[in-house]
């Protein structure tokens, strides 16, 4: 699976599309080293495909990559950082 991201000043977006379908999971930067994953959202054509749990890999791999912190709001992504007690170098709160 192909995960795009775009990325302005204040925040961005990974995605993916599978199958014509797109998930996401969205954020906004706090600062150049906290970023806030606000909203993950799969479509039910990809739900339990682990699309949402691949975004939600990607953004540790890049928040450990740039060096920042995320904190987790979205409820999907809070639930996956609580099963992941390795993702907790990247987690903030």
């Amino acid at each position: 699976m192909d995960i795009s991201h775009q990325e302005s000043k204040s925040g961005g977006r990974y995605s993916a599309t599978l199958d014509g379908h797109e998930a996401e999971l969205t954020y906004s930067r706090t600062s150049p080293r906290l970023v806030i994953v606000d909203h993950t959202g799969v479509p039910d054509e990809l739900r339990g495909q682990g699309v949402g749990q691949a975004l939600a890999a990607h953004a540790v791999e890049e928040a450990r990559r740039g060096g920042w912190k995320i904190m987790p709001l979205c409820p999907f992504f809070r639930s996956q950082a609580l099963r992941h007690p390795e993702w907790q170098d990247v987690i903030s709160g």
